[in-house]
């Protein structure tokens, strides 16, 4: 494939997959810049697996599969840093009504969770099937049904 037509199909595919490279990003990350890096990165990756992708699955479990595996890479090379970030105690933009307070709760309990974990569950909530799900992370979609039962009950002992 000719470098021009590589990159149009490059960009048809991330445009039509930005909010699900988005959302995994923002899995991993609430911060505005990380997230920012996170999805540089996919990027980067998918970019680099473009000419390696086959076909034999769905161009949207390869993009789950790329993106999960980056956002869990850089997110326990990042928990080994454990850098100090800088911290501002006023945030003048932050919405504070109930339902940011829910999604932010959220939001915390499931940044909690392992980074499998992790992925499993913002897989659940992206309303995937539980064989979409076993497809991208490589598990049978009984073995998800049992890991998402306990990450629930995990989630609601931490209440």
């Amino acid at each position: 494939m000719y470098t021009n037509e590589r990159e149009l199909e490059f960009a048809q595919i991330v445009k039509e997959n930005k909010s699900t490279i988005y959302t995994v990003c923002y899995m991993f990350s609430k911060n505005a810049d990380d997230v920012s890096d996170l999805f540089q990165e996919v990027l980067i990756r998918l970019w680099q697996g473009l000419g390696s992708f086959d076909g034999k699955s769905d161009i949207k479990t390869w993009i789950y599969r790329v993106s999960l595996n980056t956002c869990i890479t850089l997110d326990r090379k990042r928990r080994r840093r454990q850098a100090m970030p800088l911290k501002m105690d006023v945030n003048l933009f932050e919405d504070r009504d109930d339902d940011t307070v829910q999604i932010d709760m959220l939001h915390s309990r499931i940044s909690q969770l392992k980074p499998f974990d992790r992925a499993i569950v913002l897989l659940w909530l992206e309303n995937l099937s539980y064989e979409e799900i076993g497809q991208i992370v490589g598990i049978t979609a009984k073995n998800v049904s049992v890991r998402l039962y306990r990450i629930k009950e995990q989630l609601k002992k931490n209440v």
